[in-house]
């Protein structure tokens, strides 16, 4: 198959394009700052040389976007906002212009589009979509992806949760606050945390092409989400930590100005169900946050 992966430098992008280039894949990335032989530029807002790589394309996989680990100052929302719905639109005049489109585009969303749920399990048939900052983005960003409907091209948008892995994202920095005795609940603790490890992120998007009934917005979480507090404490238990002090909410609150973040990615709720995935078929390799724990950690 020839890939194109757009904003694919990152966590989940360097992943993907080791996972299907292993397999034998072309696989291309679309990149502001191409250094290797198989990325092209292009500035995620305008059409140019780059379009030309979509043609015959068989799979494209947008994955671009300022990441949201900062301070939503009035800037950074903008930019967060402007770095999704741009990228997305142009990519679709480019498709529009493909003698040859991609036969399936996957463009990257998020669980957070679901409210803070810390008991009703959100599936994508009821799942609860609500209304402030980050749930407008994943709005605005899913309607901008399906608002073209093109025959020859299948749409899926990728609400995904948090990404495990070893070489980036939230586990190494999960890992040294819990070996520095930091690793308690965070605040009340019992917000519930919607996770997926990075080979079955991998394998599910690689389903998701493989089988054309699946199309729309599909989750991409593991089926057993956990409460913050019993994740914490298996972490710690995993890595042989007898304590972790407690983070309460004032504390975050603090932490969060000096590390340039926002707690919502601490204490958000994400209560989320891969319904659609697990109908279709799909069996994932560490459907447990144990059995990940055991895989990430065993070396």
């Amino acid at each position: 198959m020839k890939i194109l992966i757009a904003g694919g430098t990152g966590f989940l992008g360097e992943n993907l394009e080791k996972y299907f280039t292993e397999k034998g894949n072309q696989v291309s990335i679309l990149t502001r700052r191409p250094k290797r032989e198989n990325e092209i530029y292009w500035n995620a807002r305008t059409l140019g040389d780059w379009k030309t790589s979509l043609e015959g394309a068989d799979v494209l996989i947008n994955l671009t976007g300022k990441s949201v680990d900062c301070r939503y100052t009035e800037k950074n929302k903008q930019e967060i906002y402007s770095s999704r719905i741009d990228s997305t639109k142009v990519l679709q005049e480019a498709v529009d212009q493909c003698l040859n489109p991609p036969k399936i585009w996957l463009n990257a969303s998020s669980a957070t589009i679901y409210v803070h749920s810390e008991r009703h399990l959100n599936t994508e048939e009821d799942g609860i979509i609500g209304d402030d900052f980050s749930m407008n983005i994943c709005k605005s960003w899913e309607n901008r992806f399906f608002t073209i409907n093109n025959e020859k091209v299948r749409k899926v948008a990728l609400r995904t949760s948090i990404v495990l892995g070893n070489n980036g994202g939230a586990f190494p920095k999960l890992r040294m606050i819990t070996k520095l005795g930091l690793g308690g609940k965070q605040g009340r603790g019992n917000q519930m945390v919607s996770w997926i490890h990075i080979d079955d992120f991998c394998k599910a998007v690689d389903w998701i092409i493989q089988h054309e009934n699946i199309t729309g917005a599909i989750n991409v979480t593991a089926p057993t989400p956990l409460f913050n507090t019993i994740m914490m404490e298996k972490l710690r238990k995993k890595l042989k930590i007898p304590f972790g002090l407690n983070a309460p909410v004032w504390q975050l609150e603090i932490a969060s100005i000096f590390l340039k973040t926002e707690t919502e990615l601490l204490l958000k709720s994400r209560n989320v169900y891969p319904e659609s995935l697990i109908k279709s078929g799909f069996k994932f390799s560490y459907p447990t946050f144990d059995d990940t724990l055991r895989n990430l950690l065993k070396s």
